[in-house]
């Protein structure tokens, strides 16, 4: 990115250095069924992979889709890591 592609962006904070951490978020997934929740992954496709250990679908090997059970949800998550002081 060029130094003026950055003058598009609205600065909310003032300064553009003070708001670098707010590019710095992270999207975190996991697999929810009615009896079990499972863990957050920084990656969708880890959470394809191990949903089967909650009973949430699996991923189909020879396709690559993912195949989700009924009643199973995506739930999604952004964190924003926060500024070191």
């Amino acid at each position: 990115m060029s130094r003026g592609d950055f003058s598009k962006i609205s600065n909310p904070c003032g300064t553009a250095p003070a708001c670098w951490h707010l590019s710095l978020a992270m999207t975190k997934f996991r697999f929810v069924t009615p009896h079990r929740i499972g863990k957050w992954y920084t990656d969708l496709g880890l959470a394809q992979r191990f949903a089967n250990a909650i009973g949430a679908g699996f991923l189909d090997r020879r396709s690559g889709s993912f195949v989700a059970y009924p009643g199973t949800q995506l739930e999604t998550v952004i964190v924003a890591d926060q500024p070191q002081l």
